[in-house]
């Protein structure tokens, strides 16, 4: 293949290792993953020999057809000289031939008179002859006539027998039991054929194949059949089959064709007999006149003779002259030819001058083509075998930096032509622009992949989510194109059919695994070389057959054994080029005169082109076929003259388009703006599954709204200001469409990243500083000098001051910190000018600042920075007005509601029916609940209202996960010709994870989505929850002061509850499903206790609530205890007297009435806050800090991967986490010695066991970090191919998070990955200092163990020995210190100190040694050294004590560690509502 064996190793592992190096960079920053196999190489061996041949072929071709031409026209100019001179020579020869000829035609004339007065006697004797011959002919004539007809019968018979031969009697004759027209046949034939009119019993097509024996003897009979004489028994007997209307060749032809041929040999020979008969007796009479003419023409014989001497003198003479004439006219028409031909010459010379010099050229062309061709098409089979699933960027990095280079650069290089388009070996202009009118996508790489898929040895798979590729195909291959889904019925019979049949079969919708089924399909494993099993039966397998594999998941993971068997090709749609197709669509709005013109002169452009290259073809093709003396050939010259004019007019036509298609151009440029926020807008969409994959958006749903966004855009005559309008409406309209489908939480991130994108485009955003603002870096073990930040926002402030714009950061807010500290500690300070100079700063860098100094506003901020940017309109709440969503759906666009807990959009649904006239009981709206086996009511449901015009409502369809599958496929059925009133509502939870989501891509794709989320804040849900009753619940119970008081109770508890959600962790340890259910049934039940019992029963009520009707939701011990807390202070004897306070300043009220009680709400609750539910303003902090994170960190994770790869740093990705990788490894400690460390330790201690145990663990998660990395690095310098594991831990060290790998053996963290290992290194420290001599520290860091309960219970052990006490019968004593770490020197007598814990919720009181209300904004204040000593449970002071847990993580719920009793001055029930723990990681 190559110049020499070492040149084709040395290239098979440069293809292999860049492939490899660019895939891995392609998973890197793309995410998506891409294998090189040998058999990819192996492919590409073979495209090259096959491709090689092929262009040699045509390459030689070509040459020689433009040769041919070329010696054509050199042969002409020759000619004409040779031409010139002949002429002259003919010219004087025919001026002698005229001289002789005039002579001769006297002489000729005397004879002629003297004859002719003869033979006028003999002429009037032969008319008297001539009158009896006329009456002979006008007799043939009549006899002729039906000879004639017997004679096209018996041709047509003839013609019949010449359809039929060896072959295809064989195949007749081998058909078993063929079909009942075709038996007829053969019995007509028995019939016709019986031997002297015995007609055979045996008509069976046992008889007839016996008949046809051997087709040669068989056919022979047929044609020496005597038509002539048929039996009267076998024309009788053959006649029902003459007129049975089935006994037809056309009818039967479509059955065989032998027994059509056979057919109509049997009716045209019954045909010929029937008019031979009619024709004998015709026969007798013409014999008769023949005599009678024979007779006639004797007596004219004998007075002919009488003028033979005459004649015979008149022929002579007259011979002399016709031939002296014809001698002469034969010279005129050789000087006229002469002339023709020369002047023909001359117009082919003129007429192709222009070819003679292009072709000239051309050959050229080619010769050095023929040069190139091994190093060219090398080149184009490794972009064909292995660049497919390749962007753009990629391709052409593969190209000109890897491929290119190092064909140039072998020590024999291989010569290829410079610049060289790959496209130029694999297609042509006329291909592509065909390609374009079947609407494949103009841009450079839709044409590409085209041509990959049409040139590829391999299986094409094509990942097309937007289903631009397959829609090019589907018109590509038309009617010839077999098209299914797996799973469909009959789908395996429909692939054996293809496979049969030879074929093209497109295979849609796969998923990222194909079926088994298909695996002998795919790697065209065939039995015997021919046979090949599709399911459970082999069919044989045609070479011409053809598949194409299509999915359309957005980023599928095909393992390499699928890839090793197709050629994956990336049909997803570019940002260019639906920037492109989007631009079209604006232009055809906004001026459809250019459009049109712009569509119209596109297609003729291709037109031209596809008939250019055929008129060439054609000019050539007849040039060099034309024989050798082809200057007389006077057609084909003309031809070629007409094929030259129709291309210079063509040629005219395109000049004058290209010019046209510039003025389009231009004008069209003036929308662009407005299809590049749609593009940019429309990707921005297809990240937003990364959040939730339940968000998925087709582009045919985005193309609608944007075309709605075009139509509702303010008109304005200035183009300018249109665009302004365009571009603002398309975002606006793209922003309200997608957020009604977006959680609450998720819509800011949206605006977020969109703002931040419209801004990148625009140059308006720095990418240092954006960076800092998402990433949000912090100086390790930087320490706050002023009092208002914490250590983290203050090493914020030393990483942002490294820039160059906030170099004075630092030094200006430890120089001004009054006022700094002012700023920090308002409200609002997003809203407040900043101090000094800063107030000049950009919104983007006041953004940077202030996420250092009050992270807990960012949300806030990012709201305002967004207003200010976008308008506000963007931050406006919108409610959703279902009637106005439904306006917008169809028959094929369904509605899917997306479900939060405690959440029931079926009411809206069935009160916007009532509306429109479409209810459950009209039987309009049929409404299903899934799960139970409500599969195929739902499926009848949604047949009859699809035929019908009636709703159909789903409910929790991702409970039936089985189904989805077939009701994608139903969704997608009934979407075409149903009722224009039909109409789909489908309602599903989102999945707990990524990979728990059921949903189906094509339910989602094309669905408007709602989400359905509970109203937020207080107020709303109190109202929310009042609505739920009305003024006839307050007035159904006897003891009606009581039942009111509980039910208002009831109510705020149940918005509490459900409103503490929100607060995360310190909300509720774990999320749980409250909803109005559980109100309601709490209310029936107060009803019911109330009208059963005299008095109320105040601890029952209280039990069934908190246990049972709101308990029987919660998991968690802490959450009970929080629940039955609510109770205890909300539902109490002394409400009936309105003593108690439901909130601060907000008293249970009065017995009022139904509509009272929502005045009461809106008179009386303060403005929403923590308070509300218990909680400290700080809770509101806490959660806002956490929500403001979590938008940062999914912004970041949503740029765009180039900018990734910058960073905002100017290094690329990879070398980023080469960075951090390389500083981990360096900084990480040796392992313990565990075999030194168990002699050391002789004696075996509770602690000793401790210690020998975590530093056991910590060896098990440095070797997984050591042993990670190591094979990451290995990995990254492309020694390793890059494993799924390696790309999770590669991204968790760009995105500064600890990697999931190390997660599984460390202990529970919140913490980024610098902060994290960090802390690692000091527990790491620790435990050095610890098991140097394994003595106890004098204050242990409890959190810097994996398992502090086993330390906890390694105190209590030691106590338990130390003075004989059952370990189960004791406790830990918890005693707060006053003290700090630094001031504990030794250890205490029994127990041991611990320090390193955190408070939330709450603060500890030093002074009064017990826990006091939180200070504002000290979210988790240090708790002082803690002394825990093992005591007797019955020695456990029980009073003013808080029960406070002890958890790891602000994760709480499963990082429980355990419970030490603090003392309170205040009612505990006050911090259990706070939410008060103790954590060991602030």
């Amino acid at each position: 293949m190559l110049s020499c064996p070492s040149a084709a190793g040395s290239w098979r592992k440069r293809q292999t290792s860049s492939s490899k190096e660019m895939s891995k960079t392609y998973l890197a920053v793309e995410r998506r993953y891409n294998y090189t196999t040998p058999k990819t190489f192996l492919e590409l061996i073979k495209l090259y020999q096959n491709l090689l041949a092929s262009k040699r072929s045509n390459l030689s071709a070509n040459i020689e057809r433009l040769e041919k031409g070329l010696t054509k026209l050199r042969s002409t100019a020759s000619q004409v000289d040779d031409l010139k001179a002949m002429l002259a020579l003919q010219e004087i020869e025919l001026k002698q031939k005229n001289e002789d000829t005039d002579k001769l035609i006297h002489v000729v004339g005397v004879e002629t008179e003297k004859v002719s007065k003869e033979k006028a006697i003999a002429d009037e004797e032969e008319l008297k002859v001539e009158a009896i011959n006329k009456m002979v002919a006008e007799k043939q004539r009549a006899c002729a006539a039906d000879l004639a007809e017997a004679e096209v019968v018996l041709s047509a018979a003839r013609e019949a027998l010449d359809t039929l031969n060896k072959y295809n009697l064989t195949e007749l004759k081998s058909f078993g039991a063929p079909p009942p027209e075709v038996v007829n046949v053969m019995a007509a034939v028995l019939i016709l054929t019986a031997e002297k009119g015995k007609i055979p019993k045996d008509k069976s097509w046992t008889a007839g194949k016996v008949k046809i024996g051997k087709a040669d003897t068989f056919l022979a009979s047929l044609k020496n059949f005597d038509g002539e004489n048929i039996p009267e028994p076998c024309l009788k007997a053959f006649e029902p089959y003459r007129t049975d209307p089935g006994f037809n060749p056309e009818f039967i032809k479509s059955k065989s064709t032998a027994a059509a041929g056979l057919c109509s040999w049997c009716l045209n020979m019954v045909r010929f007999y029937e008019v031979h008969c009619t024709v004998k007796p015709k026969r007798q009479a013409v014999a008769d006149a023949d005599a009678e003419l024979a007779e006639a023409q004797q007596r004219l014989s004998r007075i002919k003779s009488k003028i033979v001497t005459l004649n015979a003198n008149l022929a002579t003479l007259t011979a002399q002259f016709e031939k002296a004439t014809a001698e002469k006219i034969k010279c005129q028409q050789e000087a006229d030819e002469t002339n023709k031909v020369i002047a023909l010459a001359n117009r082919l010379i003129g007429g192709l001058a222009s070819e003679n010099v292009r072709w000239a050229e051309s050959v050229e062309q080619l010769r050095e083509q023929e040069k190139t061709l091994c190093g060219d098409v090398l080149l184009v089979s490794a972009f064909v075998s292995y660049i497919g699933y390749f962007t753009k960027k990629y391709r052409a990095e593969l190209m000109d930096q890897h491929w290119i280079p190092f064909l140039n650069g072998l020590t024999v290089p291989i010569p290829i032509t410079p610049g060289l388009d790959p496209l130029s070996l694999l297609t042509d202009s006329a291909d592509v622009a065909a390609w374009n009118n079947q609407g494949l996508p103009s841009d450079r790489t839709s044409t590409e992949n085209a041509a990959i898929l049409c040139s590829t040895q391999r299986w094409p798979l094509l990942v097309d989510a937007q289903l631009q590729g397959s829609k090019w195909i589907k018109n590509k291959f038309g009617e010839d194109l077999q098209i299914v889904r797996l799973g469909q019925r009959r789908y395996l019979d429909i692939i054996a059919q293809a496979v049969s049949e030879g074929q093209t079969l497109l295979i849609e919708d796969i998923g990222e695994t194909v079926e088994a089924v298909l695996d002998p399909l795919l790697s065209r494993t065939t039995a015997k070389g021919r046979y090949i099993r599709i399911g459970d039966k082999e069919v044989e397998y045609n070479q011409q057959f053809r598949l194409i594999l299509h999915t359309r998941c957005f980023n599928p993971h095909y393992k390499p054994e699928v890839q090793a068997q197709c050629t994956l090709i990336n049909f997803l749609v570019t940002r260019e080029g639906l920037e492109d197709q989007l631009l079209a669509a604006v232009v055809a709005r906004e001026r459809p005169d250019l459009e049109t013109l712009k569509a119209n002169l596109t297609k003729s452009q291709n037109e031209f082109k596809i008939k250019l290259k055929e008129l060439e073809d054609s000019l050539l093709a007849r040039l060099s076929a034309a024989g050798g003396d082809f200057l007389r050939d006077t057609a084909l010259v003309e031809n070629l003259e007409i094929t030259k004019r129709t291309a210079k007019e063509i040629e005219e036509k395109v000049n004058e388009a290209k010019v046209t298609e510039v003025q389009i151009n231009v004008a069209r440029e003036h929308y662009r703006p407005a299809a590049e926020r749609a593009s940019l807008l429309y990707f921005i969409l297809s990240d937003l599954n990364k959040i939730n994959p339940i968000y998925q958006f087709s582009l045919k749903a985005f193309n609608g709204v944007f075309e709605k966004a075009i139509q509702r855009a303010t008109p304005s005559d200035d183009t300018r200001q249109r665009v302004i309008n365009l571009t603002d409406q398309i975002t606006y309209q793209v922003y309200v469409y997608t957020a009604q489908g977006l959680f609450e939480k998720d819509k800011l991130i949206f605006l977020a990243q969109v703002a931040f994108q419209v801004l990148a485009i625009k140059k308006e955003v720095n990418p240092a500083e954006l960076d800092f603002l998402l990433r949000f870096p912090s100086k390790a073990g930087a320490t706050s000098p002023v009092d208002f930040l914490q250590h983290q926002g203050w090493g914020a402030i030393k990483a942002l001051s490294e820039m160059e714009e906030f170099r004075s950061l630092e030094s200006d807010i430890e120089g001004s910190a009054k006022r700094w500290k002012r700023f920090v500690e308002m409200e609002a300070p997003e809203n407040e000018v900043f101090p000094m100079d800063w107030k000049n700063k950009s919104a983007l860098q006041k953004l940077c600042v202030l996420r250092c100094l009050r992270p807990d506003r960012m949300t806030y901020a990012i709201r305002k920075f967004v207003e200010e940017k976008m308008g506000s309109k963007y931050v406006k709440g919108r409610s959703i007005d279902l009637s106005e969503v439904y306006k917008e759906s169809s028959p094929s666009t369904p509605l899917f509601f997306i479900l939060s807990p405690g959440v029931d959009p079926l009411k809206d649904v069935e009160a916007l029916g009532t509306r429109l006239n479409f209810t459950i009981d009209n039987g309009k709206i049929h409404n299903v609940s899934l799960g139970q086996g409500q599969e195929v009511v739902a499926e009848h449901a949604m047949e009859v209202a699809a035929a019908e015009g009636h709703w159909v409502i789903l409910q929790n369809i991702h409970l039936v996960a089985q189904w989805l599958g077939t009701l994608e496929k139903l969704v997608e059925q009934h979407s075409l010709a149903s009722h224009p009133e039909y109409r789909l509502f489908m309602s599903a939870e989102p999945a707990p994870t990524p990979e728990s989501h059921i949903i189906p891509q094509g339910l989602l794709d094309n669905s408007i989505k709602i989400t359905s989320e509970p109203p937020t804040g207080m107020r709303a849900n109190l109202h929310g929850a009042l609505d739920l009753f009305s003024q006839e619940t307050l007035e159904q119970c006897s003891k009606e002061t009581e039942f009111r008081c509980i039910l208002f109770a009831l109510c705020y508890f149940h918005a509490a509850v459900a409103e503490r959600r929100r607060f995360g962790t310190q909300g509720w340890n774990r999320p749980y499903p409250f909803n109005n259910g559980d109100l309601t049934v709490s209310v029936n039940v107060l009803h019911n206790y109330l009208e059963a019992n005299p008095k109320v029963p105040w601890d029952d009520l209280r039990y069934l609530f908190g246990e049972i009707m709101y308990g029987g939701h919660i998991t968690d011990d802490w959450d009970r205890r929080l629940c039955r807390t609510y109770l205890s202070e909300y539902v109490q004897p002394e409400m009936l007297d309105g003593d108690v306070s439901l909130a601060p300043g907000f008293m249970i009220p009065p017995r009022l009435d139904y509509e009272a009680y929502h005045q009461y709400i809106d008179d009386n609750l303060p403005g929403e806050s923590p308070h509300l539910y218990g909680l400290h303003p700080n809770a509101e902090m806490g959660f806002l800090t956490v929500t403001s994170e979590r938008l940062f960190r999914t912004v970041l994770e949503l740029q765009p991967k180039e900018s990734d790869a910058a960073g905002g740093s100017g290094t690329s990705r990879e070398e980023q986490v080469k960075s951090v990788l390389d500083e981990i490894l360096g900084q990480l400690p040796e392992p313990f010695n565990m075999e030194d460390m168990m002699a050391k330790a002789k004696e075996k201690t509770p602690y000793t066991v401790v210690a020998l145990q975590e530093c056991e663990r910590m060896n098990i998660l440095t070797h997984e970090i050591r042993r990670s990395l190591k094979e990451l690095d290995l990995g990254l310098q492309g020694e390793l191919t890059i494993t799924s594991e390696m790309e999770e831990l590669a991204n968790a060290l760009f995105y500064d998070s600890v990697p999931e790998s190390w997660t599984r053996y460390a202990y529970p963290s919140l913490l980024s990955l610098a902060s994290w290992y960090a802390d690692l290194l000091l527990r790491i420290r620790e435990l050095e200092v610890w098991s140097t001599d394994f003595v106890l520290p004098a204050t242990v860091w409890l959190a810097g163990f994996f398992n502090p309960q086993s330390f906890l219970t390694a105190i209590m052990q030691s106590t338990a020995r130390k003075k004989q006490w059952p370990l189960d019968k004791m406790c830990l004593a918890v005693d707060v210190t006053k003290k700090i770490r630094e001031d504990i020197t030794f250890p205490p007598r029994e127990g041991s100190y611990v320090h390193g814990l955190f408070m939330e919720g709450a603060r500890w009181d030093v002074p009064s040694g017990s826990i006091a209300e939180a200070r504002m904004k000290e979210l988790t204040p240090a708790m002082p050294v803690i002394l825990l000593r093992a005591i007797p449970v019955d020695r456990m002071d029980t009073s003013n004590i808080y029960e406070c847990p002890v958890y790891k993580t602000r994760t709480r719920g499963p990082t429980y560690v355990w419970t030490f009793n603090l003392k309170t001055k205040e009612k505990a029930a006050k911090w259990v509502l706070a939410g008060v723990a103790l954590l060991l990681e602030a």
